[in-house]
């Protein structure tokens, strides 16, 4: 039985152009860019105008551009690089809601240096709030993603950015969802911003991270020169080639598909509630909290009915603990230990959504014949 994929904030397939863009490369482009002959000097060349024309999309300077394996590399690399040259006294806000390459790298590197910003019922960061402490100089910098990976909210990082500016405090933006979904003016405002390609249809294990206009002491990686002397290590071009053509292939549809199915979904199962349904969110995402059987139940039933879709983030699949993000916002835990994750890609069609929700519906039937099949077992609902 074909199976459709509802799990595109976890991982994308490659995309066509990124494939080909791929074998090219794999072919044609695999010396060492750092190698002294011509020929590596062409790969070199191919690297960096790949550099040049990715700036391009961020209307920044390609000098700010390094390569890295993808964003939770990049997110360290930020954490680590403030452990080392910001004063020992100086406190760094982020937001609850991170992800966790976010939250452990500041808790690994800052320790107590670190700490959460407020948020709202819907998992925003309060304005108002930031505002004051920057103003009274509590904060030597700021971390807050630009959109969150389990609920779809959108968190206003260009007020972020511009309240940060203002005050001179650097402000690192996880851009790991936002990149290819939605629009990228702004995005060269922040300081510091995290992107991974397999989050738009890019190759695993390549990404980047853009740095600051004049900073040149932030080494990501040692022994070596690579990247323009902020990251060691043998660039993966062919990664970089398919990333670039994922990005140019990126392209953002409209949330009328999701949001039938939110429609649908809410009428067919009463007490199914949406998560953050106040706030923008991206187009391709949706959260529900279900009125019955856990999260884990639903993933299992949902997958024998033909559709591949998460509990929460996929790096906390498996773990007993309920979403840290979840728990952030206020929800109870045992509402969170119901939410389901349902993400879409560029190729996701209003079909596929539709097929979505008579999967549900079949999914919960057979979840009700198993509590009535099994009398003597006990079966939590929650």
């Amino acid at each position: 039985m074909e199976q459709l994929y509802f799990d595109h904030n976890a991982t994308t397939p490659l995309c066509a152009e990124a494939k080909r863009a791929w074998a090219e490369a794999v072919d044609a482009h695999w010396m060492n860019p750092s190698s002294p002959y011509r020929a590596a000097a062409a790969v070199h060349a191919r690297l960096e105008a790949a550099r040049e024309e990715i700036a391009g999309f961020f209307e920044i300077e390609p000098k700010r551009i390094v390569f890295t394996s993808g964003a939770t590399e990049a997110n360290n690399a930020v954490f680590q690089y403030w452990a080392d040259v910001l004063p020992g006294t100086a406190k760094v806000g982020l937001s609850p809601v991170e992800h966790p390459s976010v939250l452990e790298a500041a808790e690994r590197f800052l320790g107590e240096r670190s700490g959460h910003l407020s948020v709202d019922a819907d998992g925003r960061v309060d304005l108002v709030a930031l505002e004051a402490r920057l103003a009274a100089g509590e904060l030597a910098a700021v971390s807050v993603m630009a959109a969150n990976n389990e609920t779809g909210v959108v968190q206003p990082w260009r007020d972020i950015a511009r309240l940060c500016r203002e005050v001179g405090v650097p402000y690192h933006c996880d851009a790991s969802q936002w990149v290819g979904k939605m629009p990228l003016s702004g995005l060269g405002d922040c300081s510091f911003v995290s992107v991974c390609a397999h989050k738009f249809a890019g190759p695993k294990g390549v990404g980047f991270l853009i740095l600051p206009d004049t900073e040149s002491r932030c080494r990501v990686m040692l022994g070596g020169e690579q990247e323009h002397g902020h990251r060691a290590g043998t660039e993966n071009v062919p990664g970089v080639l398919a990333m670039l053509a994922a990005l140019r292939a990126a392209r953002p549809q409209t949330a009328a598909a999701r949001d039938a199915f939110i429609a649908r979904i809410t009428k067919a199962i009463p007490g199914t509630t949406v998560v953050g349904v106040g706030t923008e969110r991206l187009w391709n995402t949706v959260s529900l909290i279900m009125p019955e059987f856990s999260s884990t139940r639903w993933v299992r039933a949902l997958e024998k009915a033909g559709c591949l879709l998460s509990s929460g983030s996929a790096c906390s699949t498996g773990q007993a603990s309920v979403s840290h993000v979840l728990l952030a916002m206020g929800i109870d835990p045992a509402a969170a230990g119901r939410v389901l994750r349902i993400s879409s890609g560029f190729a996701t069609s209003a079909k596929d959504w539709e097929a979505l929700s008579e999967a549900f519906l079949t999914a919960q039937a057979s979840l009700r014949k198993s509590v009535a099949d099994s009398p003597s077992k006990v079966i939590s609902i929650d």
